[in-house]
């Protein structure tokens, strides 16, 4: 007779893969699944699931936790809402090489205090040695790369040699077993950089099944010509393509998301694997600095009002947190502009949450097929970060799969596990099989929703109740066990 460390009995399974849940069990021993359905054998455990829902890990494929899962591993903020893998290295931030990386993450939370890695295979034995409580997958940061390798990195190209010193960073990191490359093409250095320069650099992941992501150069009034040159790269390149937070920034652009989503379309029909992720809120949220530099306050993009922008972490200057640009401009008698370059003065990393998208194209993107699911938190746990940072996952499955209807609740699982564990090849995560890691989520259907809000964030998900990663459980009755099983995990071959 079989024995198992814990036998899940009658929950309702939801699997992964889109298909419709089934009443059953599932048992694991060790950090894996060994039986679904209808399970017998002795078990050393056995928890009770009637009522309640089981659903493979949540994976983050957006975050920019890098220092954070180092820096606080119990990852409360990802964990208390179901998810089980991040994805770090986003938006051309990447955490190699080490000093670079560092810079860069200061831009927007807080990089110190960790011990200095050598490259991408070192960030990942940091993990090693230092586990935190959830898995941890890798992209390399073309922004710190370019960064690392160029004695001016605002120049719009390098030297052959520094192209040379790039190419090798990015080769160490495939090497190490990161799953992409990123860009951040509204960010300081990436910006400057131009699309054969990205091209030369994804050649490298070509075979390797690796994919490149991309923060696109515009997200509001050059979305479409954005949307073309990411799927050009992708093209050129031979690689993968993932377009990050896919949306419509500002009112002007409100409904180009239409088109852009028909792009997407074209190009998988010519045979590019072109997908996209998401944040489920009509706010996102960015450096300050970001907004200033590529001029929405009334140039460059100019689809911002000083309304819109919301100071969300000024550490010092807490009288600054939750408060509108236009707000404090009418307080320090200033434009919009001139309070934005104080406040960067005051605080060179301060954040903010950017009110710009609208609800019809929220949910346009959230239908498509194209699209899984991404929180793009700021691990920022000073201020009100924004409110995605802790319930992404569980908005998706209560407010825009229950509540609204926007698609079935399988469907929406099936954008947050086996989805994305088959775009960035978690082999064996991401679906309730028999042989798979046992990264899990056990919720409940009827109560799960988000409870953050964008004027009190810092509140964990309701209806998570526990959470399982590599079989141990990190999440216990809505509470964080202190277990810290998570894993590096490199690209598979």
């Amino acid at each position: 007779m079989a024995q198992y460390d814990l036998l899940i009995r009658d929950a309702l399974l939801y699997d992964g893969s889109g298909a419709a849940p089934t009443h059953g069990d599932l048992a694991i021993k060790g950090d894996r699944i060994v039986a679904v359905g209808t399970v017998s054998g002795g078990t050393k455990r056995t928890l009770d699931a009637r009522g309640l829902a089981l659903a493979p890990g949540f994976i983050d494929v957006h975050t920019h936790d890098d220092f954070a899962v180092l820096l606080h591993p119990d990852m409360a903020f990802k964990t208390l809402g179901g998810v089980t893998t991040c994805v770090v290295g986003n938006c051309g931030f990447g955490p190699a090489p080490f000093p670079q990386a560092q810079r860069m993450a200061a831009a927007f939370q807080s990089a110190g205090g960790v011990a200095p890695w050598e490259g991408h295979r070192g960030y990942f034995e940091a993990l090693g040695r230092q586990a935190p409580s959830l898995n941890v997958a890798m992209l390399i940061g073309h922004g710190t790369v370019r960064l690392a390798a160029m004695a001016d990195a605002s120049r719009p190209a390098p030297s052959d040699a520094e192209l040379a010193t790039m190419k090798a960073i990015v080769q160490e990191g495939i090497e190490a077993g990161a799953v992409g490359l990123s860009t951040g093409l509204v960010y300081e250095p990436g910006r400057h950089a131009a699309t054969d320069e990205i091209v030369e650099l994804a050649r490298l992941l070509a075979g390797s099944g690796a994919l490149y992501a991309t923060h696109m150069r515009d997200e509001s009034l050059g979305l479409l010509d954005s949307v073309d040159e990411a799927i050009a790269i992708g093209e050129r390149a031979g690689v993968p393509v993932q377009i990050s937070h896919h949306k419509a920034s500002g009112r002007r652009a409100w409904g180009k998301v239409t088109e852009s989503l028909a792009r997407i379309d074209a190009a998988q029909r010519r045979g590019l694997d072109v997908h996209a992720d998401q944040y489920p809120y009509t706010a996102g949220s960015t450096i300050l600095s970001a907004v200033v530099a590529d001029g929405r306050f009334g140039g460059g993009l100019g689809t911002l009002t000083a309304d819109d922008v919301v100071i969300a972490s000024a550490p010092g200057h807490a009288e600054w947190e939750g408060r509108s640009i236009a707000v404090l401009a009418g307080e320090m008698k200033l434009e919009p502009l001139a309070v934005a370059q104080r406040i960067l003065e005051a605080v060179p990393g301060a954040t903010a949450v950017l009110h710009a998208m609208n609800e019809d194209d929220v949910r346009t993107v959230m239908r498509h097929p194209s699209t899984m699911i991404g929180s793009d938190g700021i691990p920022t746990l000073e201020g009100r970060p924004h409110p995605r940072l802790y319930g992404t996952f569980a908005r998706v499955l209560g407010h825009y799969a229950r509540d609204l209807g926007l698609f079935s609740l399988e469907e929406a699982v099936y954008r947050m596990t086996g989805f994305p564990a088959a775009k960035f090849g978690f082999k064996d995560r991401g679906l309730l099989r028999a042989g798979m890691i046992a990264d899990l989520v056990l919720f409940d259907p009827n109560t799960v929703i988000d409870v953050g809000t964008y004027e009190d964030p810092k509140h964990p998900p309701r209806g998570i109740a526990q959470v399982f990663v590599n079989g141990s459980v990190v999440v216990e009755q809505g509470r964080p066990t202190g277990a810290r099983p998570g894993r590096a995990l490199r690209r598979a071959g």
